[in-house]
């Protein structure tokens, strides 16, 4: 009996050493970052990070990711269920709604889970590839993308192209690339573009299989690797995908939006490709909360992640990839693993990884406040509060 008691106690000595070893943080969601963050093991700024750190990243589109972290709910990246979810990637914006349902909810809420945090990782343009064959260039205005995209225009000729069908590539999914695309197009062409949304039905107003305007030709496909291959194979062809499926300096490649912007107080027509330096013109533009004459407030996560809906210059198809926390996380090594990401990111370490995965790093003022706020010890908002903590408040193990 007593052997069978020490081997018994064995087992279960073991088994929980076994458990904690495998301990990570487990999150996913947009597409656009899944190479910047690893979906290997042992790859990315995640998923390297020292074992057991970060699962592999789980690329499953911005709105499964939102869903999996929102509900705790691990099936939506084909996890175990009962797993626990720790945070989102996601390319769409918390809205009002969700960030209402979160801090209501009384049991995967901020009752019990701390604050939500939600955190730009880094910045992307939101290229539109093309395929007209001897085309050399494709200058647009954003009247002239969301008369396309809407399906009032059907033809290249309709703009000084050949005589040529168009055929428009849209993802299928809930996306936040497509969130991105249709909030600079809502501000500038609402008729055609009624709704900012991650869906492309909703933001058109219309469902392209079902309803799409006489003489348009809808290509549906699911993930901007999908975009950039539907786009690639049909000549006629225009997408919008993340600068990681797009030769964005190329404009026979990708399309070069015509803005009319004032320079010194005369309005200038100003020809913009998605290329690092137009990015980060529309970057600046907006400065972060901790700046008092940002008019937004430290402690509300909608004012972390600004939308460019109509950037005063610049390239206008902008936005960030975002990292979706709670504030607090029951397991002590979880919490330290998040924080000692936000520690190297946000001083600049993964700046490199960023530009090396097609994107571009968050301006150097975004980064010390994120640091600032989120990770300073002295801040009440940082991950891991102890006096927010307390209780035994936070994600699940």
């Amino acid at each position: 009996m007593f052997k069978r008691n020490v081997l018994a106690v064995s087992l279960a000595v073991a088994g929980l050493c076994s458990a904690q070893a495998m301990a990570a943080v487990v999150g996913g969601g947009a597409t656009l970052p899944q190479n910047l963050y690893g979906t290997t093991a042992g790859t990315g700024i995640l998923a390297a990070t020292p074992l057991p750190g970060f699962n592999a990243y789980v690329g499953v589109g911005s709105g499964n990711g939102k869903l999996a972290f929102f509900n705790n709910d691990a099936t939506k990246f084909s996890l175990t269920a009962g797993t626990t979810v720790d945070y989102a990637g996601s390319d769409s914006r918390v809205s009002a709604t969700e960030l209402a349902n979160y801090n209501a909810h009384a049991t995967l809420g901020a009752a019990t889970f701390g604050a939500l945090s939600q955190i730009p990782t880094a910045a992307t343009s939101v290229a539109l590839p093309y395929r007209i064959d001897g085309a050399t260039s494709l200058v647009l205005t954003a009247d002239q993308i969301a008369d396309i995209f809407s399906g009032k225009i059907t033809n290249w000729s309709a703009v000084g192209g050949p005589n040529l069908a168009i055929k428009v590539v849209y993802r299928n999914e809930s996306s936040g690339t497509t969130e991105i695309f249709s909030t600079h197009l809502n501000n500038i062409a609402s008729v055609d573009f009624p709704a900012v949304s991650s869906t492309f039905g909703t933001a058109v107003g219309f469902n392209p299989l079902t309803s799409a305007p006489a003489g348009s030709t809808y290509l549906p496909v699911t993930g901007s690797s999908g975009v950039a291959t539907a786009v690639a194979n049909n000549n006629g062809a225009i997408g919008y995908v993340g600068p990681d499926y797009a030769t964005v300096n190329d404009p026979a490649k990708v399309v070069t939006v015509q803005r009319t912007i004032s320079v010194s107080g005369t309005p200038t027509v100003v020809n913009y490709l998605p290329t690092d330096v137009n990015v980060t013109v529309t970057l600046n533009s907006e400065k972060p909360p901790t700046d008092p004459t940002s008019g937004k407030s430290v402690s509300n996560p909608l004012d972390w992640v600004p939308a460019f809906a109509n950037p005063s210059a610049g390239y206008p198809f902008v936005g960030y990839t975002n990292i979706i926390l709670s504030q607090c996380y029951k397991d002590a090594g979880d919490n330290t693993r998040i924080r000692d990401f936000l520690n190297k990111h946000y001083t600049g370490v993964n700046n490199t990884a960023v530009t090396t995965a097609k994107l571009i790093p968050v301006p150097t003022a975004w980064q010390t406040a994120i640091h600032n706020t989120f990770w300073n010890t002295s801040s009440s908002l940082r991950i891991g509060d102890t006096n927010a903590c307390s209780g035994g408040k936070g994600r699940p193990l």
